[in-house]
């Protein structure tokens, strides 16, 4: 695999690059100390995979693995940091980053994760994974409380076939009140059309 490093310490990027040109594996194409140097030569060295520091001087990190991504689309990207506040792991995932570790992993963690990055997967350190995976847990979770307990009921009804009448008689409103839920259901569900919210509410686990 063909490996460029963009790391501003310069004795840290010393080290891996020596520690990962001693990998048969891997073949360290570039060394760079910011994101402008790496920008400029990414064309002549043609990586493969990226290990990126985000804290850059200059053009950020993040910004760096964006900018990568529009210029090398099939590049694979490794955020490899000390930051792992919420907001930073989610704006480097989000620029296009595939794989994210800690600085402070071992050199055995580091060849893994590059490999396994290279082999098509999603490598994390484990505090990375546990903040991935608490932010869509809350997001479940938010979004079963989406809709009101009425809201869900009457969505409930429309998935049975009733009509808005029938709905209406079953629960003891006016049709006039099922017409303003159903309207509020969509907004919330941000649906177009029956079909629209029944299929979102499915996803999201609503009913």
């Amino acid at each position: 695999m063909r490996l460029a490093i963009i790391e501003d310490d310069e004795m840290l990027r010393e080290n891996l690059r020596l520690l990962l040109n001693g990998e048969s594996e891997i073949d360290v194409v570039g060394a760079f100390g910011s994101a402008e140097e790496a920008l400029l030569e990414f064309e002549a060295c043609t990586p493969e995979l990226l290990l990126v520091d985000l804290g850059l001087p200059g053009i950020s990190g993040v910004e760096l693995i964006e900018k990568a991504r529009e210029q090398m689309p099939s590049v694979e990207i490794m955020a490899y940091t000390i930051y792992e506040d919420r907001e930073t792991v989610f704006a480097a995932i989000k620029a296009g980053a595939s794989g994210y570790i800690l600085k402070g992993s071992s050199p055995r963690e580091i060849v893994e994760a590059l490999h396994s990055l290279h082999n098509g997967g999603a490598p994390m350190s484990p505090k990375i994974a546990r903040k991935v995976i608490g932010e869509f847990q809350e997001k479940a979770i938010g979004e079963q409380y989406l809709l009101s307990r009425r809201e869900k009921d009457i969505l409930m009804l429309i998935e049975a076939g009733l009509l808005y009448k029938q709905i209406a008689d079953k629960l003891a409103i006016s049709p006039h009140t099922v017409h303003s839920h159903i309207k509020k259901i969509y907004e919330k569900l941000q649906a177009k059309n029956r079909q629209d919210a029944l299929g979102k509410a499915r996803r999201k686990c609503i009913i």
